[in-house]
């Protein structure tokens, strides 16, 4: 066999194993996207007190068009000094400040509101 004929025949095989690890990686990730939904369904709405105590944003994708797509991050601090950051929406995320203290209301994973104390 030359390089040739090698080729005619892996080269479909190759392209078929990249397809099914793709098709595999989309499936892997709707798993785990329906499994965490199902979870925090299934979590008990909790209200505690907590301080604002970090804000951060992850921009992916674009370069200078508008298929970049930003996710916002705030940490919360419970007064046992245990951490937890959830992802909110932009709007929610500009109208939180650090050092901000309230009554956090999230339900698992999921942030369900945030009110201010005065």
């Amino acid at each position: 066999m030359d390089f040739f004929n090698i080729m005619n025949i892996m080269g479909p095989l190759f392209i078929a194993v990249v397809f099914i690890i793709v098709i595999c990686g989309f499936i892997f990730t709707i798993g785990s996207s329906i499994k965490q939904r199902n979870k925090n369904n299934n979590s008990p709405k909790l209200s505690v007190p907590v301080q604002i105590v970090a804000k951060r944003s992850n921009t992916r994708g674009g370069s200078g068009d508008r298929s970049a797509s930003t996710s916002y991050y705030v940490t919360f601090q419970v007064e046992s000094g245990d951490r937890m950051e959830l992802q909110l929406s932009g709007q929610e995320y500009g109208m939180l400040a650090e050092d901000d203290l309230g009554i956090l209301t999230f339900q698992g994973t999921r942030f369900l509101n945030f009110e201010r104390k005065n």
